[in-house]
């Protein structure tokens, strides 16, 4: 089943997944690692629902697919630092095309721009090429080039096949499926997947 939620879509699993009763968007967005957190940021939060580095980057590479708003990442571009600046991590050709054709202005809200650029509807390991040449659309994705563990461990899932990703990526996707999950009489089963049933 695909839902939409915030980030855009994600899968669910169809049959008796049990959700809350409440939905609370400031709260899912407590636990939501934001596209300007830095290295420090996302570890903490990935710790925190007992994810380690490689599940870091393993469900990262879910960004070679789809698009993203001008809005979470236009910072970057225009003001990172709050002096009008550029984030220096970002491949400065990739910045000026993004200035000159997608996010022209810093509070654009409605443009919106490839993650992956090229590949944006395949799932492969673009997405992890691309930070190496310093062109992570997000702050979030950069982070990932600042630390030697998970610098390492990107570098080496684009030297080995793609099945390997692929095994990994699942791996780490069953094991996020696992956290807080609801049993017994807990929550519901709903009807739609975005609204709680009445």
């Amino acid at each position: 089943m695909l839902c939409f939620g915030q980030g855009g879509p994600f899968w669910r699993v169809p049959t008796g997944r049990r959700d809350g009763t409440i939905s609370n968007r400031s709260e899912a967005l407590n636990n939501i690692p934001p596209p300007t957190g830095n290295f420090s940021t996302l570890q903490r939060l990935f710790s925190n629902q007992g994810l380690d580095l490689t599940d870091l980057v393993l469900l990262s590479g879910a960004h070679t697919i789809g698009v993203s708003h001008c809005s979470s990442f236009s910072a970057r571009l225009y003001n990172f630092t709050g002096v009008g600046d550029q984030d220096p991590a970002l491949d400065s050709e990739y910045a000026t095309n993004l200035k000159a054709k997608k996010c022209r202005y810093l509070n654009d809200n409605t443009t919106i721009v490839e993650m992956d650029p090229g590949s944006r509807k395949t799932f492969d390991l673009s997405y992890y090429s691309h930070l190496l040449k310093r062109r992570g659309l997000f702050q979030s994705d950069a982070a990932l080039t600042t630390n030697p563990t998970t610098k390492t461990f990107v570098t080496k899932l684009l030297q080995g096949p793609i099945q390997n990703f692929y095994d990994e990526f699942a791996k780490s996707m069953e094991k996020m499926g696992r956290i807080n999950v609801k049993t017994g009489s807990t929550g519901e089963i709903r009807k739609q997947c975005a609204v709680v049933n009445s």
